[in-house]
């Protein structure tokens, strides 16, 4: 059956769907030699290339890791102020390409999840999956009350209003106080805006889960580790999306033959 090209390159772990329609909308994939369009459907029998590179649509059982992000770090492959970026700590696939899940900025650490899926990553960072974030944050002094109620209800923000699902106080010391909020959008630094936007000052940013996926306590910093099991079903569900290799699993094994019954079978009937 055809498919959209850039539901089949995703999925062949070359990039986001966000990616590859800007790619086909710069004119850099050509398929049998002709430039490709949105709305081109391929079989994956074609010659694909991108910038004059062939494309291999092997399908390759796809990964996905998480990484605990330190601060310092960026989320860009290439970074023109030299900044350290997360993809010179993290070892490249056998198959495809890391798509960043989403994004932490420079001063913001964490759980950070990469895949090869790139219809994986779509449909985790698309706003209409609402699929929760939550950080630890800590405060400059204690909220008031009135603040939770309106980080609660909703704050305007320059570009429009945003809210968190969730707000708990989470202990601290002094000045020092952390809460846990609960975010079902991307926006950028959207967790500092909403407490500035009340007067308080966030003095440390980590993201702690993504989804289901929550960070391991044994995560240490600048470590990566897989997601597999039942993790990775959540996530995949999360999303709206069978798990990889389950159309595979759900095929009856053949059974083997013995050799009993392969003799069985060239018998003649009598």
């Amino acid at each position: 059956m055809d498919e959209k090209i850039q539901k089949v390159l995703a999925r062949a772990g070359y990039g986001s769907r966000r990616e590859i329609e800007g790619w086909l909308r710069e004119g850099r994939i050509r398929i049998n030699g002709q430039v490709a369009k949105l709305g081109d459907r391929i079989s994956g029998e074609e010659r694909i290339q991108l910038n004059g590179r062939p494309l291999r649509l092997r399908q390759v059982m796809p990964r996905t890791i998480m990484y605990h992000k330190p601060v310092g770090e960026v989320c860009t492959r290439k970074d023109p102020e030299g900044r350290p970026t997360i993809f010179a700590h993290i070892p490249p696939p056998v198959a495809g390409r890391w798509i960043s899940v989403g994004r932490l900025d420079l001063n913001t650490s964490g759980l950070l999840l990469l895949t090869t899926d790139g219809e994986l990553a779509n449909r985790l960072m698309h706003p209409s999956s609402e699929v929760e974030r939550e950080y630890a944050v800590r405060v400059l002094g204690a909220l008031s009350e009135e603040s939770l109620r309106q980080l609660r209800e909703g704050v305007m923000l320059e570009d429009g209003e945003a809210h968190f699902h969730a707000i708990r106080h989470a202990g601290g010391e002094g000045r020092n106080q952390w809460y846990h909020v609960v975010l079902r959008e991307g926006r950028f630094r959207e967790v500092r805006r909403l407490f500035e936007a009340v007067g308080g000052t966030v003095s440390r940013l980590m993201r702690v889960r993504y989804g289901p996926i929550a960070m391991p306590r044994r995560l240490l910093t600048g470590r990566m580790a897989e997601v597999k099991g039942r993790e990775l079903a959540e996530l995949y569900a999360a999303a709206g999306l069978p798990p990889p290799g389950r159309e595979r699993a759900a095929r009856p094994a053949r059974r083997r033959k013995t050799p009993a019954r392969r003799r069985a079978t060239r018998r003649k009937p009598a």
